[in-house]
């Protein structure tokens, strides 16, 4: 495909998930809600062991979940770059924000967890907020109430670990 042919991301600018993309992103919140679940469940019920194993689970997935949605705007930049054109500025910014998530989610890793899986709430709640206008500009803003979606229960699901631990 050349460059002048290729689709434009704005002709797709209220494309709604596919029912695939809806499942799998369902799927996704199975770890966030069951971690929580069994942090709520095995707090002070079974040894330091299992119970850490449980907490770093969590925690470890919220900071893949928040480098991934970092990576979502990169992938569409990259899309839209094949066009040839320059970047406009907002879409370099865009690119920068991808990797502080990254940096912060790796950062929230190293914290106690109480703390960690604070800063990977907020860190979720922030990437939609971003988002929000991205993915208008970007031209995907019919994926943007199943991130709500997503957004309010993954991120509810770390406070709530955490406020266990």
């Amino acid at each position: 495909m050349t460059a002048q042919t290729h689709p434009s991301l704005q002709e797709h600018h209220h494309a709604e998930p596919s029912v695939l993309a809806l499942r799998l992103s369902y799927a996704g919140l199975i770890p966030f809600v069951g971690g929580t679940l069994f942090i709520w469940l095995l707090a002070g019920r079974v040894g330091d062991e299992p119970f850490i194993f449980v907490v770093r689970a969590l925690s470890s997935y919220a900071a893949l979940v928040v480098a991934f949605l970092g990576g979502v705007p990169w992938g569409l930049i990259m899309w839209q770059s094949a066009t040839g054109h320059e970047l406009p500025d907002k879409h370099k910014r865009a690119m920068w924000t991808g990797v502080a998530y990254c940096l912060a989610a790796w950062m929230a890793l190293l914290m106690p967890p109480h703390a960690g899986l604070v800063l990977m709430g907020v860190l979720l709640v922030t990437c939609y907020l971003t988002d929000r206008q991205r993915y208008r500009e970007l031209g995907v803003s019919g994926w943007l109430t199943l991130r709500f979606r997503l957004t309010i229960l993954s991120s509810i699901s770390c406070f709530l670990a955490a406020a266990q631990i």
